[in-house]
């Protein structure tokens, strides 16, 4: 299963997102403007590497960082890299977004990520698991054992390993078996002691078993050692009578991307469950293998597999380090992150009677803007959701739905509203990629209480957050509002770093009403008052607030472009920013993931800087700030800047009017944009430069510690009125 810290990697649909065609080039901006978006992503993945890397970092968050480093590679290969592959392969092979052939970006994409993959493996062996050691978490080797350890450890085996263990035979009976993806496997050689015979066996590493086995007796060292290394000591117990030759640790990644053509699939459902099916049997893409791996073992998995050398990655220490997520079990908060408790928004806070607050009370008096983490998902949209449910004056609730919990409480609120007798209209995203079977899970469940499930247009994800609450108010219709940056997932809301705009503007109600009805229905609406929409609406809104601020700064009027989003690789919007720059406009592009907008062009780029941020939240929110001549126009929403969420999304932003609202958003921005802020820069050929020391050798600012610490302090400040 996929981190959820994947949940919008950036990453795009393999099949088509960035490979459409380039708008017709401006001839007035140099060929070579953009950067492979490919690359980009690997970059980014390079920072996440660099976390793992710090010393200053607790030690189990570093170890974390490196299980995010594994999972990320892994999308990337099942998602873009195949489906370069695939295009390859199928003769669709379109120039990538920057003219080159994809053949070529997969030579560079190989070197790089074998390059990344060999770092990776040595900042584990030779910089987090030694710091581990040092505060008293040893992950050690079985030589390293001493006799009682091994016989607990192999009672252990007997006991809780041993009878899920399916050793598969590769001989004339028994042809070469069939290797899942991402599964971690032992390639085993074993002799016949009666024929003298070589045979050839294969054994996958039970996923649902503890990657990291505790060795009894540890005392206050805890010690722990790998599960693969626990079996391969105990080979012998599989194959008895046999002679274990040799054995070697191997992963498969397979593509995983699916496909549905909608418009011909009279039931979605039905035909995305087929699709899941096939999902498991995709082609192979990359073979990791141990670097003591012989090469008869080699020759074997590569005929068997029918992979490439330049598909294999050879790589030392243990694979698969997503297995450093099972760390986090380990009860030491001295080596977390010092806790961050998300408060409650001031607007959200209970009064003097301590009673439960009257969110809707709270919305209608002003617009509310929460901020997640650092201010409470549950006390806010999950309480929102939960007292619409039970508020008999609520007449009817509609939301989207892209990705959220197994155990979801927005799930619930939901039926609890249906069974309640409110009218609830869930529309639900079920193409949502590596959740798709959760979504249908649910989709099922909704149904079934009595929700009306919808799925959005045909050829579209709809990626909206939205909410709307009908509720009846003195014989009065009026519309409570949230339009998210994140998913509706309270898990995923505590390391996810997003805005909420809660509203009663009934224009905002409005817009949200004709939204839905064109979502569910077959409306279709084309104004928009306080929103911005996609497909039809939101590339072109865009472009022209951004050519309003070019030429504002032609007339010498204040003009300054601020956009926060998770990855800028669309031309038209890139190309937009490179004219604003050359006019004068001030530029600055906050992102996490992907770039290919470029900071090295003179004459082009003078004005423009793009700064990434990467720590202990993952930085979700997309913000689009313009000066407009002093009059400020800010929107919040779902949108990054790339072709699958500007042409085949369902995606909203709404414009926030709040003034202190509006200056909150600017005054983040900002903060983060400073040189005295701990962050990478972009700098000339797409090299990124992480920032975290002054001239002097002093720190830096964290944003998200002091955005957490402002937002307490505000809290602090009211409670003191």
């Amino acid at each position: 299963m996929i981190d959820p810290l994947l949940a919008d990697s950036g990453l795009g649909d393999a099949e088509d997102d960035d490979f459409d065609a380039i708008e017709e080039p401006d001839s007035l901006l140099p060929d070579h403007r953009y950067l492979d978006r490919e690359l980009s992503w690997l970059a980014f993945n390079r920072r996440v590497l660099e976390l793992a890397e710090d010393p200053t970092l607790p030690e189990l968050e570093r170890a974390n960082f490196l299980a995010i480093f594994a999972s990320n590679l892994d999308e990337f290969f099942m998602v873009r890299v195949a489906g370069l592959k695939r295009r390859i392969l199928t003769g669709l092979a379109v120039p990538t977004n920057v003219g080159r052939a994809p053949t070529d970006v997969l030579a560079d994409i190989s070197a790089d990520a074998h390059a990344l993959q060999l770092r990776h493996a040595d900042v584990w062996t030779t910089q987090v698991k030694p710091a581990l050691a040092d505060s008293g978490i040893e992950i050690t080797e079985w030589d390293d054992l001493t006799e009682p350890e091994r016989e607990s450890l192999g009672d252990y085996f007997q006991a809780q390993v041993f009878p899920v263990l399916m050793p598969l035979a590769v001989d004339p009976a028994h042809p070469f078996p069939y290797i899942s993806g991402l599964s971690l496997n032992l390639a085993i050689r074993i002799r016949n002691a009666r024929t003298g015979r070589q045979e050839f066996a294969r054994l996958k590493v039970p996923p649902m078993l503890p990657r990291f086995v505790a060795v009894p007796g540890g005392g206050e060292i805890l010690r722990f050692i790998r599960l693969e290394e626990l079996i391969a000591n105990h080979l012998g117990d599989l194959f008895p009578g046999m002679e274990v030759l040799d054995h070697h640790a191997f992963r498969l990644t397979r593509n995983e991307d699916v496909e549905v053509e909608e418009d011909e699939s009279e039931n979605l459902i039905q035909a995305l469950e087929a699709e899941l099916l096939k999902r498991r049997f995709g082609p192979p893409i990359r073979l990791e293998i141990t670097d003591d791996m012989d090469e008869v073992t080699l020759e074997l998995l590569l005929k068997e597999l029918d992979i490439t050398d330049q598909e294999v990655y050879r790589l030392p220490g243990p694979l698969d380090l997503r297995g450093l997520f099972d760390l986090s079990r380990i009860d030491r908060p001295d080596l977390r992150y010092p806790p961050h408790v998300p408060t409650t928004a001031v607007a959200f806070q209970p009064g003097d009677s301590n009673e439960r607050p009257d969110m809707f009370k709270s919305i209608g008096k002003a617009d509310v803007l929460v901020h997640h983490p650092y201010e409470s998902f549950a006390t806010s949209v999950q309480a929102f959701l939960e007292q619409a449910a039970r508020d008999p004056h609520v007449l009817a609730i509609k939301q989207t739905l892209y990705r959220t919990s197994g155990d979801s409480p927005i799930v619930q609120a939901l039926i609890d509203a249906a069974e309640a007798g409110k009218q609830v209209l869930a529309l639900v995203e079920v193409k949502a990629r590596f959740d798709e079977a959760n979504n249908i899970v649910w989709a099922r469940k909704l149904e079934k209480a009595g929700v009306h499930v919808v799925y959005g247009l045909v050829g579209l994800k709809t990626h909206c957050k939205l909410a709307l609450v009908i509720r009846e108010e003195d014989g009065v219709l009026r519309h409570y509002s949230h339009v998210g940056t994140g998913n509706y997932n309270p898990k995923t809301s505590r390391i996810y770093e997003d805005f909420g705009l809660f509203t009663a503007d009934p224009q905002v109600g409005r817009d949200l009403t004709r939204l839905f009805n064109e979502l569910s229905g077959y409306a279709i609406e084309k104004k928009f008052k306080r929103l911005l929409v996609a497909p039809l609406h939101l590339r072109r809104g865009l472009l022209r607030l951004i050519d309003k601020e070019r030429a504002n700064a032609e007339k010498g009027k204040p003009s300054h472009i601020r956009i926060k989003v998770n990855s800028m690789v669309d031309e038209q919007i890139i190309d937009a920013l490179y004219r604003a720059s050359q006019a004068g406009v001030q530029v600055d592009v906050w992102v996490r993931g992907i770039c290919s907008l470029r900071v090295d062009l003179p004459g082009v780029s003078d004005n423009i800087t793009v700064r990434s941020i990467l720590g202990r939240y993952l930085e979700h929110s997309r913000i689009f700030a313009f000066e407009n001549d002093g009059d400020p126009q800010v929107y919040i929403g779902s949108a990054d800047m790339m072709h699958r969420n500007l042409d085949r999304r369902v995606e909203a932003l709404v414009r926030v009017t709040d003034e202190a609202h509006v200056q909150e958003l600017t005054t983040l921005f900002d903060r983060a944009m400073d040189d005295g802020t701990n962050s990478w820069h972009l700098e000339a050929d797409g090299v990124w430069t992480r920032h975290t020391e002054d001239a002097h050798g002093n720190p830096l600012t964290d944003l998200q510690d002091e955005t957490m610490v402002q937002i307490q302090r505000r809290r602090r400040k009211r409670s003191v009125r």
